[in-house]
């Protein structure tokens, strides 16, 4: 059996089902039947800032001001991220000042607008909780209470990506 890399952290058993859909050649079809292809319009970074403030608005009224919101092309599953939330340090004159900017994988422009929602609760729930923790991850939950199939599904969408890239030698 492949092992399935975006999927290593889970059971056996559901990597099995995983296997399952792949040998079947229907893995692609359940995440359609899921997540039919529909484009979100948050394509531009002025919109995804906008976007992005709205949901921390909603849920994260007293967190820290986001200085920058973009899309990242050189963000990737290579690079085992598909956002990043960073504190820019810089000094000004006796003042020490970081800005907080959240960056997303620029993959997130084509997929459903459920994995957009997620990426981004995902980087907005570190504005809190810098850890991946129990409190990390109800605070995500709160914002997206489908948050955990969500992540799943996404590695799901990865996989498939993963499987339908030609292989080179």
């Amino acid at each position: 059996m492949t092992p399935l890399k975006f999927l290593a952290g889970y059971s056996l058993v559901l990597q099995e089902q995983v296997h399952v859909l792949i040998n079947q050649g229907r893995l692609g079809e359940y995440l359609s039947s899921r997540y039919p292809i529909t484009e979100h319009s948050v394509q531009t970074d002025k919109l995804l800032y906008q976007y992005v403030t709205t949901i921390k608005q909603e849920y994260l009224k007293n967190a820290p001001v986001i200085d920058k919101v973009s899309y990242d092309s050189k963000l990737d599953v290579v690079h085992h991220a598909l956002g990043l939330h960073t504190a820019v340090s810089r000094v000004q004159g006796q003042k020490l000042k970081a800005k907080k900017e959240i960056r997303i994988a620029s993959l997130f422009k084509q997929v459903p607008p459920e994995f957009l929602k997620m990426i981004v609760v995902h980087e907005l729930a570190h504005l809190r909780e810098q850890q991946h923790n129990k409190a990390f991850y109800q605070l995500c939950q709160h914002m997206e209470p489908n948050y955990h199939q969500l992540e799943f599904d996404l590695r799901l969408l990865l996989t498939h990506q993963d499987l339908m890239q030609p292989k080179t030698i």
